[in-house]
C-alpha cells in the first residue's frame, strides 16, 4: 500500500515528483467526460516511464488471439481498448535542450486534481542542463458540457534568463497500445491538415474500420496580452500534424498557450462529414476560450455533484476516497448512449481491453439508479437487451440450442472476446446478474413495464441456457453443474459452485415470475414473445420447476456452511494472517497451481451470493459462513471489499466493515493492489458507494418502499447521502445524535427507518 497522495476532501494533490510513483499518478489524476478520457500523461516530453493514453469511447480493435491449442468455441479475438491519437502535447525545447522531466532537475512539483469541477492542474519548477530555470503551470480538462472538446491552459515563464523557446503543439495518431501483439499499431492515417494555428488528423482503426478525427487550434498570451510567435513551421509526417512556433521568453513574463482540441469519431458522425464537423466544434471552442469553456464545464459537475455526493464528517481519508470513486464514475459514464457501457478501467487504462463485464450489473447499476434519472440505469439494461442475439450465438458456439443465452464475459460488442479458457468457457455466472439486474432495475425504480418491453425476452435465453447447462446425477440423484468458474476466479473448473447453482434456479424462478407478470401486462406483447422465441410454456417451464426443486448444492451440514464448491473441505483451510507478507499479493507472488490448490479467495462467492439473496437466509446462516470464509479471503480482486463491508455492516461487525470500506474507497488512491498503474478500478468503485449506502445506512427496497437500518463507524461525526428513487428525491444523514430524513422533492412517501414506519413530506 502506497500512501503518497495528500488526504484533502476535495482533491487529489501529488506533491514532489517521484518517477517510481508516475504512472500510479497518471491513472489517478485522469480525466474524462464520458465520450473519451485522458490519462494524467504530461503535455511535454517525458523519457521516463509512462502508460501514454488517450480514449475514445466504442472505438476498439479485435486483436487476433494467438494460442497454440485453438479450442471449438474458442474467441477469435481479444477486443482492445485503443490508445487513441494524442491531442494532448505542447513539446518546448530551449537551446536544443527538451523540456523533460526525466533529464531536467525538478523542484516545486504539484499535481492537483479539483474533484468538484473536473479540473487537473499540475505545476513545477524545472532546471535544464545548462542552468537555465523555468517554471510551469498547466490545466486542462475534458468538458462534460461539450462531450467532443478538450481544452489546454499551459504557461511557461522563463524564472533566470531570457531566450527564444521552439514550440511544438500538434496532433499525433502514431501511437501503439502497451498490450498490442508484438508492438503493432492500429491506426492508418485517412487525412491530415496544418494550417497556421490548426492541425487535423483523421485516423482509421484497422479490421474495424472506426474514424476518429482530432483537431486542434491554439493562441498565445504574454503577460496577458495576445502574442504572435516569431515564426510557424507547419509540420506533416505519418499521422501527424502540427505547428512549430518560436516564442521568445522574457525573464519573468507569463507566456501562455490556450489549446483546445477536438475528438470526434465516426460512431456520431458521417466519416465525410467528420472534419468539417471537426473545424466547427473546434472553431466553437476558440471562440469561447478557456474560461468560458471551464465555466460550462464546471457548472454541469456542480449539477452532477448535486446529485450524487456523499458526505463524511470526522474522516478525511474516507471523505476523498468516496468522492474519488463517486468522481470517476460520473466522468466514465453519463447514460447519453445505450451503445456504451463501463469498462472496468473505464477511461484511466487499457487492461482488460475496457470492455463490458459483469461488474456493470452487478456493481454499477446500483450507483446509476439511485443517483441520475431513470433513463440511465434502464440504458445499462437495455444494452443487454440488444446483444441478446449475439449472447444466443455464442451460446451455439459452445453447443447449446433452441435459444438459450450465454452472455460474453467479455464484449465491446456483444460477441465473446475474452482469451481466458476458463474463464470465457467457466465463468458463467454472469448470466445470472444480468438476470438479477433486471430484478433488481424493477424493485427499485418500479419499472415493471421494463419485463414487457425487453426483460422477459432475455430471461427466457438465459433460463434456456440453465436448463441446458445442468445434467442430471444418477448418484446424487440431482441436478448438478459441472466445470465452473465462480467469483472467485482462485478456484477454476470446479463442480457445484455454490453461487453459480443458486443464481440458476433463481432465475428460473424469476423467469416463471416475469412470464406471469408480461401474461397479465399485455396478452399481445405475450403473444409476441412466446412466438418469437418458439418458447413452449408448458414443456419448458416443467422442466425448470423439475430442476429448481431437483438442484444439488454443496453444504457442509455440521458446520451450517454452504461451500465454495464440492471440494472446498478438502484443502488445507488456513487464515490469510498465516501468510507471510512477501507472499502478498498471491497472483503475483505464486504459482497459479499452488493458488488454486490453496483455500485463499481472490473475492467474496458464497458471500457474493448471501449478499446477493440475503432476504432468503437467516442472519446465522449469514453469520457462520461470513465467519468462516472471511479469514480466507485475500480481496486481490477489486470486487471484493465492497461485499464485506455491506455484509458485515449488518451482522454488526462495525470495524471489520470500516476496515472493508476504506479498502475499496482507497483501493486506487493507496495502490493497494500494486495495479493501479495500469489504470483505477473503475467498475468497482461503485462497491464503495454500495459499501456507505447498503453498509453503513442500511439501505434496502422492500415491497416498494426504502428501508434503512444505519449505523455510523465509530471514527465518524456524521455522514449523508442523497437517493434518486421514483421520481422524488430523499436525503438521509446520519451522526452520533441519529438519523435525519428529509424529502427533498416529489410526493410524500412512506419508508422504513429500522423497525418503524416514517412519513416523509
Amino acid at each position: 500500500m502506497k500512501n503518497y497522495l495528500k488526504h484533502h476532501e476535495w482533491r487529489i494533490i501529488e506533491e514532489g515528483f517521484d518517477p517510481h510513483y508516475n504512472k500510479i499518478s497518471e491513472s489517478v489524476f485522469s480525466i474524462g467526460n464520458g465520450r473519451m478520457g485522458q490519462r494524467a500523461n504530461f503535455e511535454e516530453e517525458y523519457s521516463g516511464e509512462t502508460l501514454r493514453g488517450s480514449y475514445v469511447a466504442g472505438v476498439y480493435y479485435p486483436d487476433k488471439t494467438r494460442v497454440g491449442w485453438w479450442k471449438n468455441g474458442y474467441p477469435e479475438y481479444f477486443a482492445k481498448v485503443l490508445n487513441a491519437p494524442n491531442w494532448i502535447g505542447i513539446h518546448i525545447s530551449i537551446d536544443n535542450q527538451k523540456l523533460d522531466l526525466a533529464k531536467c532537475k525538478t523542484e516545486d512539483f504539484r499535481r492537483v486534481l479539483d474533484m468538484k469541477t473536473g479540473l487537473l492542474s499540475r505545476s513545477f519548477a524545472a532546471t535544464f542542463p545548462d542552468g537555465k530555470k523555468v517554471r510551469v503551470d498547466s490545466r486542462r480538462f475534458c468538458s462534460m458540457a461539450h462531450g467532443e472538446i478538450g481544452a489546454i491552459r499551459y504557461a511557461i515563464t522563463a524564472l533566470n534568463f531570457s531566450a527564444k523557446a521552439v514550440i511544438s503543439v500538434y496532433v499525433d495518431a502514431d501511437v501503439v497500445n502497451k498490450d498490442s501483439n508484438y508492438d503493432e499499431k492500429f491506426w492508418e492515417e485517412v487525412y491530415k491538415e496544418a494550417s497556421e494555428g490548426k492541425a487535423i488528423v483523421t485516423a482509421q482503426t484497422k479490421k474495424t474500420l472506426f474514424h476518429v478525427t482530432t483537431g486542434m487550434r491554439y493562441a498565445i498570451e504574454t503577460d496577458g496580452k495576445k502574442a504572435q510567435p516569431e515564426r510557424i513551421n507547419l509540420e506533416q509526417r505519418e499521422k501527424f500534424a502540427g505547428n512549430v512556433i518560436q516564442l521568445n521568453l522574457e525573464e519573468g513574463k507569463e507566456n501562455v498557450i490556450y489549446k483546445y482540441a477536438a475528438i470526434l469519431s465516426s460512431e456520431n458522425h458521417a466519416k465525410a462529414s467528420l472534419v468539417a464537423n471537426c473545424s466547427k466544434v473546434l472553431d466553437e471552442a476558440y471562440n469561447k476560450g478557456f474560461e468560458k469553456l471551464f465555466e460550462e464545464h464546471s457548472n454541469v459537475w456542480a449539477h452532477k455533484w448535486e446529485a450524487c455526493d456523499i458526505t463524511i464528517e470526522g474522516d478525511i481519508a474516507a471523505q476523498q476516497g468516496i468522492r474519488f470513486n463517486i468522481f470517476q464514475l460520473t466522468q466514465t459514464y453519463t447514460g447519453e448512449d445505450e451503445r456504451l457501457n463501463i469498462g472496468p478501467k473505464g477511461f484511466t487504462g487499457e487492461k482488460y481491453g475496457g470492455s463490458t463485464y459483469w461488474d456493470t450489473e452487478a456493481y454499477c447499476l446500483p450507483f446509476y439508479m439511485a443517483t441520475a434519472e431513470q433513463k440511465v440505469a434502464r440504458n445499462l439494461l437495455v444494452y443487454r437487451y440488444k446483444h441478446l442475439q449475439k449472447a444466443i450465438e455464442n451460446g451455439q458456439k459452445l453447443g447449446f440450442t433452441g435459444g438459450a443465452a450465454l452472455y460474453p464475459m467479455v464484449t465491446m460488442n456483444g460477441e465473446e472476446c475474452h482469451n481466458e479458457w476458463e474463464i470465457t468457457f467457466e465463468e458463467i455466472h454472469r448470466n445470472g446478474a444480468i438476470a438479477y439486474a433486471i430484478f433488481d432495475y424493477i424493485r427499485y425504480t418500479g419499472d415493471e413495464k421494463y419485463l414487457t418491453e425487453y426483460g422477459l425476452e432475455v430471461l427466457i435465453a438465459i433460463s434456456r441456457f440453465w436448463a441446458q447447462r445442468v445434467n442430471w446425477s444418477s448418484h446424487k440423484n440431482k441436478y448438478v453443474m459441472l466445470g465452473v468458474t465462480g467469483p472467485n476466479e482462485y478456484e477454476n473448473n470446479v463442480n457445484n459452485n455454490w453461487y453459480t447453482n443458486t443464481f440458476a434456479t433463481w432465475t428460473l424462478e424469476y423467469t416463471q415470475h416475469a412470464l406471469s407478470f408480461v401474461k397479465k401486462d399485455d396478452e399481445s406483447r405475450f403473444s409476441e414473445i412466446l412466438k418469437r422465441t418458439s418458447f413452449d410454456e408448458k414443456t419448458e417451464v416443467a422442466k425448470w420447476k423439475d430442476i429448481i426443486e431437483k438442484m444439488y448444492y454443496p453444504e457442509d451440514t455440521t458446520r451450517g456452511l454452504f461451500l465454495q464448491q464440492d471440494g472446498f473441505l478438502d484443502k488445507e483451510l488456513m487464515s490469510v494472517s498465516e501468510l507471510k507478507k512477501e507472499d502478498r499479493p498471491l497472483n503475483q507472488k505464486w504459482s497459479w497451481d499452488r493458488i488454486l490448490r490453496s483455500c485463499f479467495i481472490k473475492q467474496a462467492d458464497v458471500l457474493q451470493g448471501l449478499y446477493f439473496f440475503e432476504d432468503k437466509y437467516s442472519p446465522e446462516t449469514l453469520r457462520k459462513n461470513f465467519d468462516f470464509y472471511e479469514p480466507m479471503t485475500v480481496h486481490e480482486s477489486s470486487l471484493s471489499p465492497c461485499v464485506h463491508a455491506i455484509l458485515a455492516s449488518r451482522l454488526g461487525y462495525k470495524q471489520k466493515a470500516y476496515e472493508m470500506y476504506l479498502r475499496t474507497a482507497r483501493l486506487d488512491l493507496d495502490d493497494y493492489n500494486n495495479d493501479t498503474e495500469d489504470g483505477c478500478h473503475t467498475t468497482s468503485m461503485a462497491g464503495t458507494w454500495m459499501s456507505l449506502v447498503k453498509g453503513f445506512g442500511g439501505m434496502r427496497v422492500k415491497d416498494g418502499k426504502l428501508c434503512f437500518s444505519p449505523f455510523i463507524p465509530e471514527q465518524w461525526k456524521s455522514y449523508s447521502f442523497r437517493l434518486e428513487f421514483r421520481g422524488r428525491v430523499v436525503k438521509i444523514k446520519v451522526s452520533k445524535d441519529g438519523t435525519e430524513t428529509r424529502l427533498e422533492s416529489g410526493d410524500p412517501m412512506e419508508i422504513w427507518l429500522k423497525d418503524e414506519k416514517v412519513m416523509l413530506k
